[in-house]
Parts: structure tokens; sequence; C-alpha cells
């Protein structure tokens, strides 16, 4: 019984931006990330776009090579693997892309799309390999909805509708029967009315698979329904990791607490209430603040103290920790107040 499928340990992702014709500077799209998902769980990575969620997620299948720290799936260092181990690495965990427009090839049938892994994995199975890969075909696009499965075999995607075309690359990414889904917004090119439609097929393909999902998104509203914890990330950092209902329910960091802010409500009389939110944006990341880098956009900055020293991640309770100067002597802090309290 494998405790953990997959463990991040200090993983940090490095880049270079050339700031002159002779100089460059060392840019951090990961710093020092530690997580792990046990087999059959779903982990959220939220956060504003440019806060390395979709770095962490081509880093965990190595898509990208880490610049430091330990990859490790189902017990093996994917961090060391060679070619041949990494390729039979991936037919165990497969990705759903954010884009079904750029991420599935126009010129290809739907059966040639989902078919293709098979191909790439040397699927077969003797005497009549084409059939048995017909089959499993319309199975994944049984297991995805899209139906009938006879007609659908021959279409190409620009006479599918986007939410058909996220289905076709949900089909392409089961179809292996992996393990481990890196599903990076898999429903934020999609319309409103179709998103939780999909987030509940999703979770019924786990159930049925037992599969583990690494969930990524922006939008925080739709990961009550899609996870078993969040993971809150900013700026390379995972600044707050907890249960989904914790993390929801009782965020401890700011930034997370503007994260649930910005999200609305249906509720008429949020017309006369005036919703709080960070000001102003993400900030450079070739040149970060000193010390905690959300600071220039917190509602409780110190100074001398968020400015000058980074702080560290603090267990506020079993299971729920965050990065934050107010929490690093929980014993001694009431509950951050959230910013519509005050």
């Amino acid at each position: 019984m494998i405790d953990s499928l997959l463990s991040l340990e200090k993983v940090s992702v490095e880049f270079r931006a050339q700031t002159s014709l002779f100089r460059s500077v060392p840019i951090y799209a990961l710093n020092d990330i530690s997580l792990n998902l046990t087999p059959g769980e779903t982990m959220a990575i939220v956060g504003e776009s440019g806060s390395g969620k979709t770095t962490l997620g081509r880093v965990c299948l190595r898509l990208l090579e880490p610049t430091h720290g330990k990859i490790t799936f189902a017990g093996e260092n994917v961090s060391k693997m060679s070619s041949k181990d990494l390729k039979k690495m991936r037919r165990r965990a497969q990705a759903i892309f954010q884009d079904p427009f750029s991420s599935i090839d126009p010129f290809m049938t739907v059966r040639q799309i989902v078919e293709e892994p098979l191909i790439i994995h040397g699927y077969k199975n003797q005497p009549n390999t084409i059939t048995n890969r017909t089959e499993i075909v319309e199975w994944a696009l049984e297991e995805v909805k899209l139906g009938p499965t006879k007609t659908m075999l021959d279409k190409y995607p620009h006479t599918l509708s986007g939410g058909q075309r996220q289905r076709v690359a949900i089909a392409r990414a089961i179809v292996l029967n992996p393990e481990l889904i890196i599903a990076d917004e898999p429903v934020s090119m999609i319309d409103a009315s179709s998103r939780l439609e999909l987030l509940y097929l999703l979770s019924e393909i786990q159930a049925r698979h037992n599969t583990t999902f690494l969930y990524i998104t922006h939008d925080i509203a739709t990961t009550r329904h899609f996870s078993n914890r969040i993971a809150i990330m900013y700026m390379g950092h995972i600044v707050e990791l907890g249960s989904t209902s914790h993390v929801i329910d009782n965020p401890l960091h700011p930034y997370t607490q503007s994260l649930l802010e910005a999200v609305p409500e249906p509720n008429p009389m949020n017309r006369f209430k005036m919703r709080g939110s960070s000001g102003g944006e993400l900030p450079s990341i070739v040149n970060p603040p000193t010390g905690c880098h959300f600071h220039p956009r917190c509602d409780y900055f110190k100074p001398g103290q968020c400015d000058q020293i980074a702080p560290l991640q603090v267990v506020v309770k079993p299971g729920h920790l965050t990065m934050c100067h107010l929490w690093e002597k929980p014993t001694t802090n009431p509950r951050l107040p959230r910013q519509n309290d005050t």
C-alpha cells in the first residue's frame, strides 16, 4: 500500500531573466514547494495568474525540469528517471490542459485524438489490434458521456462545441486508465453552465477508478465541489495549505481571504455591501518585494517585520498551515478577522 502517490520535497524551478547584454538574474517560478497526494485524493492548487500553478503541474510530470528538490511518484524518484522510465511513468500520469481549442490537433478526428496515447505507449492486442483500440476509445468516450460514440469517432474538432472538445481532452487523458491526472484549469474555457457538470463528471471518474487529481484553478469557488485539500499559491510559494472546508470556512492568510472575498455570492443584498479585495497586482517576479512577497497588498502589513523578514510556514492546527507573520505564534494570536467583518 503506497501512502503517498505523488510527493514533492522542497522543489524549486529557476529561470534566468536577461536584464542587460551581459547580466541576468534568477527568477524562481517555484520556491521550496513541498506537498504530497495520497491515492484517490484531489488537491486543488489555487492562485492568481503568474503564481506558479501551471509550472507546478508541469514539473510534476517533468515536462519542466526542477532546479532543486525531489519529486517522487509511486515510490520512484521522478527527478532522476531515464527517458525510458519517464515514458512508463507518464502512462500512469496524464494531463488535461486548459484550452481545448489549442491542445487538440484540428486535423485529427476524435478517434485519432483519443487513440494517440494508446499508439504512443505501444498498446497492442493480437490478433485484431485496431478493433481493440477502437473499443477502448469508445469506452473512454462513454466515460465522459460523449455520444453516441459511433457518430463521434469520425468528427473533427471544429464541428464540436467547447464543452465537447474538453470532454474529448478528458477522454484522451483517461484512455490509459492513469493513476494521476494533472487537470490544469479544465473548466476555465467552458461556459459557466457547463463547469459544474464537467467537475461532477471528473468526480464520477475518480469514484469509479480511484484516480488522483491535482486540480489547478484560479477560481477558489469551484474547489468546494471538487477537492479534498487546497494549496494557495502566491509568487511561487504555498502560503496556505489545508482541507477544503478549513481553508474556505476559516482562511488564515490575508491572500486567501482576498480570493474568497472576490467570489460572487447570489445574494441581491450584496449590491449594498462594499466587498474587500487586495489592491494592485502581483509584483514583478524579476524584482520581488523583500520579506513577505504579499506585504505591498496586505491590510495587516507591519513595517519592519513584513517588509524585512520572510515568513515561515506555521502549522496553526493539524493539517492546516500558513506562511504569515500573524500566525508565527498561534497560541497568542486570535483568529484573523475576515475583511468584511471590520
